[in-house]
């Protein structure tokens, strides 16, 4: 069938009542970057927003912007930048991972993207202000406003952050945006091993000095970025006075680890955003990729017991709460991904999740690839479906295969 291409949010409201009555399910999407994420959906029509792009509403001495959903995240942040501001929460681009496209800003909520900066300001779900959207009966709804402090009904925008489109179809949402750092640098420690590394910047995160940014490269995608030997990197934003004298004291807390060097704004710039997109990981384009979140000091060991089983590589981000993994397939990754493998891990460790982010899409289609939720959780996720799109329409399949 060919896709739907809605010109405005009444369109899409249409759209989605005429596929509510049929019960046609819809797959939902912008530009196309996140189509390889999650499970393979079991639509049979596509739902292009692609023509809903364009800014609303920008006061940059409100610090609030709003913008149509399919709007490219890179006009976003052009426009941003001009006014020296930004999306604190540092969103990712998938183009290295995926091959793909910009992102939009509608699907940078719909899976709560967040990039290095996490560990300080948060993800896209805490600087939402709101949104106008489509619920699976076609009703459209706005929720939340233009300010910082909305106190009336359900926190929807929140809520839906991460849903994938499968409760609602986004069409207009306001963010929230903060001024940019005047300048910035990156403490670098060469040479540490995973678990030293990780130890250093968990040190760093509990020392007053501000801390943006906290990854480790393992050698090999340290080399890949055009360091000698694996590095463990801090950023630090602000003032030009503030970033020295904090570099100076951070270096001096942590000459037990190593001795620091640092990178000027524009290399800190060229790391952090490789980190951000995952770049290091990116090739060969036929590994497997997961994003594992645990706590900080279980992600060297989680790396580990997946290296013991299977060719791997890692990559440490949110000072080590943030694992990325890619995976050679092989006869030792099986049929599964290396899930089995990687879930024990994550369970011996103190818990957490582990999200395939990039596979084939007949291996996709036969695996879990979020984490499994327990059956309150689940119970609680089926209720909500049945809430806002009570007959199974949008993006069916694309999180769990039940739903």
């Amino acid at each position: 069938m060919s896709p739907l291409v809605p010109a405005d949010p009444a369109e899409v409201a249409a759209a989605v009542t005429l596929a509510a009555a049929s019960k046609t399910p819809l797959s939902i999407t912008g530009l196309g970057s996140k189509s390889a994420l999650g499970r393979p959906g079991k639509a049979l029509r596509s739902l292009d927003l692609s023509a809903l792009s364009g800014v609303i509403f920008y006061e940059p001495e409100e610090l609030v912007i709003s913008a149509l959903a399919a709007t490219p995240i890179e006009q976003i942040e052009a426009l941003l930048a001009a006014q020296n501001q930004e999306l604190a929460f540092e969103p990712m681009s998938f183009g290295a991972l995926h091959g793909s496209g910009p992102g939009t800003l509608g699907g940078c909520l719909m899976t709560n993207l967040s990039g290095p900066r996490r560990i300080k300001a948060g993800a896209a779900r805490d600087h939402v202000l709101g949104l106008k959207a489509v619920s699976g009966r076609g009703e459209a709804f706005k929720a939340g406003g233009r300010v910082v402090k909305n106190v009336t009904g359900y926190d929807l925008p929140r809520g839906l952050a991460g849903s994938f489109g499968t409760l609602a179809v986004a069409t207009e949402i306001t963010f929230k945006v903060l001024p940019r750092a005047e300048t910035l640098a990156t403490l670098i420690l060469p040479g540490l091993e995973p678990a030293p590394a990780i130890e250093a910047l968990c040190a760093a995160m509990g020392a007053p000095v501000d801390v943006s940014g906290a990854a480790h490269l393992p050698a090999l995608s340290a080399k890949r970025q055009g360091f000698p030997t694996a590095i463990t990197a801090l950023r630090l934003e602000g003032f030009a006075p503030s970033v020295n004298e904090r570099f100076e004291r951070l270096a001096a807390s942590l000459k037990p680890f190593a001795a620091a060097e640092r990178l000027d704004p524009a290399a800190s710039n060229s790391l952090w955003r490789a980190i951000r997109d995952v770049a290091p990981l990116a090739n060969p384009s036929e590994n497997l990729i997961w994003k594992i979140s645990v706590a900080p000091t279980a992600g060297p060991k989680i790396a580990e017991a997946a290296a013991k089983a299977f060719p791997c590589e890692a990559l440490f981000d949110w000072s080590g709460g943030l694992v990325w993994l890619a995976l050679e397939p092989s006869p030792e990754v099986g049929s599964d991904a290396g899930a089995a493998v990687i879930r024990r891990a994550i369970a011996q460790n103190g818990g957490g999740h582990a999200t395939l982010v990039r596979a084939p899409a007949e291996l996709r289609a036969q695996m879990d690839v979020f984490e499994p939720q327990l059956e309150a959780l689940a119970s609680l996720s089926r209720r909500l479906k049945a809430a806002f799109d009570p007959h199974g329409i949008l993006e069916p399949g694309r999180l769990f295969a039940e739903f």
